[in-house]
């Protein structure tokens, strides 16, 4: 398992190989400072990687953030988080990058998503709503009753209601790397990703479609593709000889 930690600076659109408008997220996704190797044989009991990310002033930091950071050696980060059983060898203070990663790659994008305050059942859970004719007063986006008559005469636990919408972890699995650019520190997926322009969000190799794994298939495509056209200028050389 490989990722980055990374910002959600916006959107734009690229074209890729064949010409076609990609619609892409631009995702800064580096410098990635190593902070700390946790191993199962030591005192933590598993293997990690903590990656630190987007350098910080020493006076926003904790005393217990600070001593942590200073005895790992490394420089003041806003952001950090660990990740598991990470594949890449690598050791406290070095430096990881989008380099990493590749274009073809899948990976999956984890954000908290935007906050959108307190909202109703429609806007919330998108209930019909109440007619609004006919005599229906009042009823035009309310839920309708919630509770049962006599028995049990309460309103079940996990029902649908009015409340706080947004400002939760999702994850976004599988989506294409279109383009990497090194220099800049920057990734562009392809599609969405959870959270506002400026939140912080990780990117790991998708779960469902491993790197590796897609390396090795477009490896094979490539073979398979190369194979088809030399059989066909095989075919031809053979009918030009007839």
């Amino acid at each position: 398992m490989i990722g980055l930690l990374g910002k959600k600076l916006g959107h734009t659109r690229v074209y890729d190989a064949v010409g076609n408008a990609v619609s892409v997220t631009v995702v800064l996704a580096g410098p990635n400072r190593v902070l700390q190797i946790k191993s199962k044989e030591g005192k933590d009991g598993y293997n990690a990687v903590q990656l630190g990310f987007d350098d910080q002033k020493e006076s926003r930091l904790s005393k217990a953030e600070l001593g942590h950071i200073a005895k790992q050696k490394g420089a003041p980060v806003k952001h950090i988080r660990e990740f598991r059983d990470f594949s890449l060898d690598v050791k406290s203070g070095d430096i990881v990058g989008p380099g990493i990663f590749s274009v073809g790659d899948f990976v999956d994008a984890i954000g908290t998503t935007k906050g959108r305050g307190f909202e109703g059942v429609v806007a919330r859970w998108a209930f019909r709503g109440g007619d609004a004719t006919h005599g229906c007063k009042g009823w035009k986006r309310r839920s309708g009753a919630i509770g049962q008559r006599l028995f049990p005469g309460t309103v079940r636990r996990g029902l649908k209601m009015p409340g706080h919408m947004g400002q939760q972890q999702r994850t976004t699995q599988n989506l294409e790397i279109v383009q990497v650019r090194q220099e800049e520190n920057l990734l562009l997926i392809k599609g969405s990703i959870p959270g506002s322009e400026g939140d912080y969000i990780v990117i790991r190799e998708a779960k469902k479609y491993p790197v590796l794994q897609a390396r090795k298939d477009r490896e094979q495509a490539a073979k398979d593709a190369k194979a088809k056209v030399d059989a066909a200028k095989g075919k031809k050389d053979a009918a030009k000889k007839k």
